[in-house]
């Protein structure tokens, strides 16, 4: 988590790069503003790998020098040496910098993959994020962009070499023997058939495996979010039996998988040793028959060797690049979607007064069969205080993320300030309003950072002020560090009244014009709440608030209550209105009263 006020790198969008669905495509955009790397790499492993291509010469030569001495000087053997020698030393620098090139390449991809994925994380929708567990999404992350990671590496450390490889050694044969550069040009249709024999079944594999890998991920960890309820129902050996279900459907897909893998390597193996042996024999005749010198039996089989090896290594690595394309399609997944808030190009929203207008406004979440929210209208002025209350499930929390932006209406608009809110930048709108969520939400650092997240410059009077209204000034105080002190994951070394408190001194701080109080008292005892009910009357006086509460106690001043029923307000009105109509709500403040 980025301090305040530090300056903050914004990640680069790659989703454009994925609006194709050929990997090949993708990775060619991926590397945009990296192809010089790619190139001074390319061309310092020519120079560093060239002594590979050179021994086999030099080893003929020198074969060829003393099997016929008569026709040749001892000096011949000195310089071939020299030769290799030199072409070997050169191999330390010009490496380190072929590998440092790729490397930098390599490396920016990786880490612009991944803020980009985040950054598209930042932006879907709610909607989304409701039908996709964030295991998978982590999954994503970190796992699939790691393979795409590894594909670059092995498609320019391995697949590139090899191919020049290839190259180099057949241009050479050419120019000495057509017959036995015909005979290398076989191992391609072999490499080509085994590869299109075993494609499809890897890539439906590696498929599969990568969906058994992000299910584990996801049910790992809502395993560790549940582990307090786990615990206080004595379900371990339940919840162990089950992650070990998903362990071992992972290691019974990954061991499906390895065995096809450990198929295609070995027979590729087999098919290009026998190509060797046949080579040597091809060589040999030729040789027997003084079609060539006996040397260049070893530079032919050499340059053999190093072709079969150079392709051998193609289709070893074959279910890396499979796994590595399966990857690419995975992080498409979340980079290619279109489900995600537009806000580019729509007016910014530079102050804010308050009024809202609910006009017939439905909302339906995608995999609901009936409308959360119907025919909601509503007039909200600048300042005034709303209410929602009703039973669980009757779209109170829907109406405060339609509020807030997070959803958009199925039909109907929402005006903010006699602005339809479809034409908003809703990132702007969002500056002028709180958000007191009814689960607390904190993050792993101390509570200063809590309190002043994403404020640049905050003072240490209106930290207090904050802390104050929001009356956890005391608690805070008795802390080892105070201000400063940690508060673990989820800031699970307070209680839930001081995460609340804290959560409501966040709100604070912002002075926002819109606030937002999903079940702000939810979590606090009778006194913490009569407090904290005197610091939010403060802080609701002139800003428009919109309130969600089980307790009637905490809604009794606010301006309106508004009872929603199946997603539609069925009644409207003050407290004393409401009490007096024997309807609805009377039928809730009985409930309370009885549970009280």
């Amino acid at each position: 988590m980025a301090k305040p006020g530090t300056a903050q790198r914004i990640p680069e969008d790659l989703s454009d790069s994925f609006q194709t669905s050929d990997p090949f495509k993708i990775l060619y955009y991926l590397y945009r503003g990296n192809y010089h790397r790619l190139v001074l790499s390319t061309i310092f492993y020519i120079i560093k790998h060239s002594p590979a291509w050179i021994l086999p010469i030099v080893s003929a030569n020198i074969i060829n020098i003393v099997s016929n001495p008569t026709q040749h000087a001892l000096h011949e053997i000195w310089i071939n040496i020299a030769v290799i020698l030199i072409m070997i030393i050169q191999n330390i620098y010009t490496n380190t910098l072929h590998v440092r090139y790729h490397s930098e390449a390599i490396r920016s991809v990786e880490s612009r993959l991944r803020g980009s994925l985040i950054r598209k994380i930042q932006q879907l929708s709610f909607s989304f994020h409701n039908e996709y567990q964030s295991g998978k999404l982590q999954s994503k992350v970190l796992r699939d962009v790691e393979a795409v990671e590894n594909l670059s590496r092995q498609l320019i450390a391995h697949f590139v070499p090899s191919v020049l490889s290839v190259i180099v050694a057949l241009a050479y044969t050419l120019s000495k023997n057509l017959t036995i550069a015909l005979f290398y040009l076989l191992t391609i249709p072999v490499a080509s058939s085994l590869i299109y024999f075993f494609r499809s079944n890897m890539r439906s594999k590696n498929r599969v495996f990568r969906k058994e890998i992000e299910n584990m991920v996801a049910r790992i960890s809502e395993s560790i979010e549940m582990l307090p309820v786990t615990r206080a129902h004595g379900l371990e050996n339940v919840e162990i039996q089950t992650i070990d279900a998903h362990l071992e459907q992972v290691q019974n897909e990954g061991l499906r998988l390895d065995i096809l893998n450990a198929t295609f390597g070995a027979s590729a193996w087999v098919s290009f040793q026998a190509f060797q042996i046949a080579c040597l024999l091809v060589t040999a005749y030729m040789a027997f028959r003084g079609l060539i010198p006996p040397g260049d039996i070893v530079m032919y089989q050499g340059f053999f060797n190093s072709i079969t090896s150079s392709i051998n290594g193609l289709i070893n690595i074959y279910p890396q690049l499979t796994r590595g394309l399966e990857s690419l399609r995975s992080i498409g997944e979340i980079l290619a979607s279109s489900d995600f808030e537009q806000n580019k190009g729509k007016k910014l929203v530079t102050d804010v007064q308050g009024s809202f207008s609910f006009q017939n406004v439905y909302f339906s979440y995608p995999s609901g069969k009936v409308a959360a929210i119907r025919g909601v209208n509503l007039e909200v002025k600048p300042g005034e205080c709303i209410a929602f209350v009703g039973e669980s499930g009757a779209g109170k929390s829907t109406l405060l993320n339609l509020i807030i932006g997070f959803y958009r209406p199925t039909s109907g608009r929402i005006l903010l300030d006699g602005e339809d809110m479809e034409n908003l930048d809703l990132r702007s709108y969002r500056r002028h309003l709180a958000v007191v969520p009814q689960n607390t939400i904190l993050f792993s650092g101390t509570i200063r950072e809590n309190i002043t997240y994403g404020l640049p410059s905050v003072t240490e009077a209106q930290l207090n002020q904050a802390l104050e209204s929001a009356c956890a000034k005391d608690f805070i105080e008795q802390l080892p560090e105070g201000l400063d002190t940690r508060i673990g994951e989820h800031g699970g070394k307070l209680s839930g009244g001081q995460r609340q408190r804290i959560a409501i001194a966040r709100a604070l701080i912002r002075d926002p014009k819109v606030i937002i109080l999903d079940e702000p008292t939810s979590a606090l005892d009778l006194i913490s709440e009569a407090q904290v009910k005197t610091a939010l009357n403060s802080l609701i006086r002139g800003r428009t608030t919109f309130i969600v509460a089980h307790r009637l106690s905490t809604i009794r001043d606010a301006d309106r209550i508004a009872v929603i029923q199946n997603g539609t307000i069925v009644e409207i009105g003050t407290y004393d209105q409401l009490t007096a109509m024997n309807g609805e709500f009377k039928k809730l403040e009985t409930l309370y009263q009885q549970a009280t």
